[in-house]
């Protein structure tokens, strides 16, 4: 198994026991999520940590989900894998002037500075959460 395989597996491990343990996250399957892998540049982690906790607090201003965070503690090479909301154009506009709001850069110069941050990162659009049950019955569905 690749060592992208394992980190795939494990994000979609960490998901599946997110929703046994979520009722409220399993009743919402029309809902798509960004789930993110980041490998961190050397000594960057606080500074990345800090990044994120920002752009979190301006988001929870704004109306938006909060992200679920997992940090790496054994096997492959990621540090964070991240389960964010993946909100629609109009949030997205909201997230941005609450950034602003307090200072914050948005757009572009945002992506300039949280790539000093990381090595490497992969973002990728998933629906869900549901079961396997669930995932059965919408394959059977014309």
């Amino acid at each position: 198994m690749t060592r992208l395989n394992r980190a795939l597996f494990a994000v979609l491990s960490a998901t599946a026991m997110l929703v046994a343990s979520t009722s409220v996250l399993a009743q919402d399957h029309g809902k798509t999520s960004i789930v993110s892998i980041y490998r961190i540049a050397p000594g960057k982690h606080l500074a990345f940590l800090k990044w994120m906790a920002a752009r979190e607090a301006t988001d929870r201003e704004a109306g938006i989900a909060a992200t679920q965070w997992y940090r790496h503690l054994d096997g492959d090479s990621w540090d964070y894998v991240a389960i964010a909301p993946n909100p629609d154009d109009a949030m997205s506009s909201k997230g941005d002037a609450a950034a602003k709001k307090h200072g914050m850069s948005t757009g572009m110069k945002a992506g300039l500075e949280l790539r000093e941050l990381m090595a490497v990162h992969t973002d990728t659009i998933a629906a869900g959460p549901s079961t396997a049950a669930e995932l059965v019955q919408e394959a059977g569905q014309p």
